[in-house]
């Protein structure tokens, strides 16, 4: 029985792995939760040694005939579809289906096979893995990973047969069988940011499996069974992919900050009857307001108010210029003129309501409101 490649020496790199995650674990935003991923591509088959088991071997020793050969295939074509979880550490676990489909396109050694022109059928494999994989550091959109598989490959012979030339016995094989199988993985994501979660995959896959037996007959010229056996084969796999990813946890695009609403402050500057000039007390209140304005820019209102003596005329006239006088205090306080509006509101606002002719000190006022 030929003994495929020693796969097993990619079981080391599972510590390489686990250390790497753990080292770039604190580095970059990992999935979170479950995931979905499919990927299509090409298959590479390396030629397949088979050797026939012990049966057939002396049928064909007695018969003159060898008893292996050698196939090789076209390139073909490779799918998959993985359902997996992670551990928003960089770690992430999955199981994974495949189908892998490569055409003969050489062979020999084996009876018929080695005959111009005699050789046809396929080779396929389907496979169950489990996969381990770590995210190494994110560079910008790109995140590439590493992984390691083990499952169940198993190996099918479609359709393969010989066609000798001198009448003599050719090889069929249409049967299957599986071995237990290893993989690695080599791959970089390219997060789509329109649509979070998702990822763009490009991989390198490795899959070998450890030497399956295939049920194979030869017949004869008239196609009766002559013998009939099992050949020891290898199956040997390069995949190139490019996939999509999707994580159910991904957070989405944060939304817009909303600027917080600027607190209105306002302050009161009250006025004797029928005066606009300013009081210590009115002064000092202003020189209050410039402050509040230098520590937090903002426009400033003013609105110029009167008491109901004298005319509704008069009044409207008399709170503007109350109002122009406190903005040329904030003015002289280091208040920019262009920060300033103006409006004259007269008697139609009162603080306190009363009737037509009454002083009314509340009434006589400006209102420095900052927004």
């Amino acid at each position: 029985m030929i003994i495929a490649r020693p796969a097993l020496g990619m079981l080391p790199v599972a510590a390489l792995i686990i250390g790497l995650g753990a080292a770039t674990s604190a580095r970059a935003q990992f999935i979170e939760g479950p995931y979905i991923a499919g990927a299509i591509g090409m298959n590479y088959l390396d030629d397949a040694k088979f050797r026939l088991d012990n049966s057939l071997n002396q049928g064909m020793t007695a018969l003159g005939q060898p008893n292996g050969g050698q196939l090789g295939f076209d390139f073909g074509g490779v799918g998959l579809l993985s359902l997996g979880w992670g551990f928003s550490n960089g770690i992430r676990l999955e199981i994974e289906g495949s189908f892998r489909s490569n055409e003969v396109d050489s062979a020999n050694g084996a009876a018929g096979l080695a005959t111009p022109g005699g050789h046809g059928g396929r080779q396929d494999s389907y496979g169950l893995m489990g996969n381990a994989l770590v995210d190494l550091v994110r560079i910008g959109p790109f995140l590439p990973y590493v992984g390691i598989g083990a499952g169940y490959l198993v190996t099918s012979f479609n359709d393969l047969n010989g066609r000798p030339g001198n009448g003599s016995l050719r090889l069929r094989g249409d049967d299957t069988g599986g071995a237990f199988a290893l993989q690695g993985i080599v791959g970089i994501g390219f997060a789509i940011d329109q649509v979070p979660g998702l990822t763009l995959t490009a991989e390198y896959r490795y899959l070998e499996s450890l030497g399956p037996s295939i049920p194979v007959s030869y017949v004869n010229a008239s196609g009766a069974t002559v013998l009939s056996g099992k050949a020891d084969t290898e199956s040997r796999n390069q995949s190139f992919l490019l996939g999509l990813r999707y994580a159910f946890n991904a957070p989405g695009v944060a939304p817009a900050a909303v600027a917080a609403p600027v607190a209105v402050r306002s302050f009161l500057i009250f006025f004797d009857w029928n005066r606009a000039d300013l009081t210590a007390r009115a002064r000092q209140i202003i020189g209050e307001a410039a402050e509040a304005a230098r520590a937090q820019p903002a426009r400033i209102e003013l609105a110029g108010h009167a008491d109901r003596t004298g005319t509704p005329q008069y009044n409207q006239a008399l709170s503007r210029r109350r109002a122009e006088t406190v903005a040329e205090e904030l003015i002289r306080r280091g208040i920019a003129r262009q920060d300033i509006s103006i409006t004259a509101l007269g008697e139609t606002q009162p603080l306190v309501a009363t009737a037509d002719g009454v002083r009314e000190p509340q009434n006589r006022r400006v209102e420095i409101i900052l927004k």
